[in-house]
């Protein structure tokens, strides 16, 4: 018995020492679209790995991309990781579009598995629709588009003039011309430059990190460029191509990366791989960042603050709304928000609340559901997928709102037009009987309640009177018309 049990303790010292020797590799996924919750995420696990001691960081990724201030969070927790960092494109099917591409590029290792693919990283339109091109009007002036005064100008001038407006025409179409040609994304306005310029150097600097191509690097941005994993891997854009994460470790193993400024040897023995959970913080985040929870939950917060400042008392809709206009605001201050389309979307609210005060045969109420359509489609200020405002759900909200506000808050109003029916007031104008006293003060029964009364006049006990004024714990009553006793009745 005691041979079983040493054997037993000598076997427990050997696993738990092969374990302690054993590297670990955390493998953390990305799949869907790259937001808040996601580079949050991220950024937490590769910071938790560096705590822990972990020899590698594997982000297993599938993504057709994400917002840009989520990419470079995540880029900006890879470039400064003191733990090397491989992003593996797998399993096969998978993608690393747009924004994905970028990470991929900013990672100690990269690789793909066969079957995946890469690019298309030009930057989508933050500002909404395309500026429209002069040679598509037809009624565009086709000379020189800023004409000095005949009356002073000289011939010579104006010549020289149509010639310079010709020439610096012919430039932008030959420079058109090429850029079609090329392939490359057209920019037709100064912002379009300037956000294709600066993604465009932000890619080549990534590439340049790790010695990857930059020159197609920077096609990814200009023209929307896209590879599958074989040529990506020899138009050297990633270091190799790995079927499962197993080969994704034997391959780095050995290799020498460059981890802040420093070479450094990969050494991976006895690999343990450590796949990452993604926490409760995670899923909070996954749900109040989607802009569709996110518009609700503002919805929601206005008309339950609404509700108890038109009705104070009943405070269920005022916790409720103060709790959801709290977490609107925190995920709305993470996603682009057009602040044009918050401010046409609160306009609408408030039009159609005025309709419902002053009513003005609609006006106010039509322009309220128009604001609130027009915000709420303005509202996110991005064309990425995923994170723009379903039109049914604005539909839906646009038709709940009108009725909640023209039913709801007339009803409101209705009640308080009512004539008040508890308080001191609701004694004014009652009937009451004498009990004592009088001329001068006496007492009166109201309600079933003896009241201190004054009257001028000679009253008799069981007479009745009507109270005119309340004065502190005081009535005044003055004689009824119709002088009844109350005890017939």
């Amino acid at each position: 018995m005691k041979f079983i049990s040493l054997c037993v303790f000598v076997i427990t010292l050997l696993l738990h020492s092969i374990s302690a020797l054993a590297d670990d590799v955390w493998v953390v996924e990305i799949n869907g679209g790259i937001g808040p919750a996601t580079s949050d995420f991220v950024a937490r696990e590769i910071e938790q790995a560096q705590i822990d001691n972990a020899s590698l960081v594997v982000l297993k990724m599938n993504t057709p991309g994400g917002l840009d201030t989520s990419m470079r969070d995540i880029i900006r927790a890879i470039t400064t990781s003191p733990v090397p960092i491989a992003t593996w494109v797998g399993p096969a099917g998978s993608r690393a579009a747009s924004a994905g591409t970028y990470i991929l590029l900013a990672s100690h290792i990269a690789s793909m598995a066969p079957g995946t693919n890469l690019g298309a990283a030009t930057p989508v339109s933050l500002g909404g629709g395309k500026a429209p091109d002069k040679s598509d009007n037809p009624f565009a002036p086709k000379g020189d588009s800023q004409k000095g005064d005949e009356n002073s100008a000289k011939k010579d001038d104006a010549t020289s003039g149509d010639k310079s407006a010709t020439s610096k025409s012919d430039d932008e179409a030959k420079s058109s011309e090429s850029d079609q040609q090329e392939g490359r994304v057209k920019a037709t306005t100064a912002m379009e430059k300037k956000v294709i310029n600066d993604a465009a150097a932000y890619i080549v600097s990534l590439a340049k990190l790790h010695g990857r191509n930059e020159v197609w690097a920077e096609k990814a941005v200009r023209e929307a460029a896209s590879l599958d994993s074989e040529n990506a891997l020899s138009e050297n854009v990633i270091d190799f191509l790995a079927a499962n994460l197993d080969q994704v470790v034997e391959k780095t193993n050995g290799k020498t990366v460059v981890i802040n400024g420093v070479e450094q040897e990969m050494s991976l023995a006895n690999v343990q791989f450590i796949e990452r959970e993604q926490d409760w913080r995670f899923s909070l985040l996954s749900v109040i960042t989607n802009p569709n929870v996110a518009y609700i939950l503002m919805l929601i917060g206005i008309y339950g603050l609404l509700l108890e400042f038109y009705n104070p008392g009943v405070g269920l809709p005022g916790v409720m709304g103060g709790i959801c206009l709290l977490l609107a605001m925190y995920s709305l201050q993470m996603l682009p928000v057009s602040y044009a389309g918050l401010g046409l979307l609160l306009l609408g609210i408030a039009l159609m609340i005025a309709e419902a005060f002053t009513p003005s045969f609609g006006i106010f109420g039509l322009g309220g559901i128009v604001a609130f359509v027009l915000g709420s489609i303005m509202l996110m200020d991005t064309e990425i997928p995923g994170y723009k405002i379903a039109l049914p759900l604005i539909i839906g909200l646009t038709v709940v709102s009108a009725l909640f506000t023209f039913v709801m808050l007339s009803l409101l109003l209705k009640t308080r037009r009512k004539p008040v029916t508890t308080g001191v007031d609701v004694i004014i104008g009652q009937y009451a009987k004498v009990v004592s006293g009088f001329p001068g003060s006496g007492r009166v029964l109201v309600d079933g309640e003896i009241w201190q009364a004054r009257c001028a006049d000679g009253l008799l006990v069981g007479q009745r009177v009507i109270v005119k004024k309340v004065s502190g714990l005081w009535l005044d009553v003055e004689t009824s018309h119709v002088d009844k006793n109350l005890d017939k009745e």
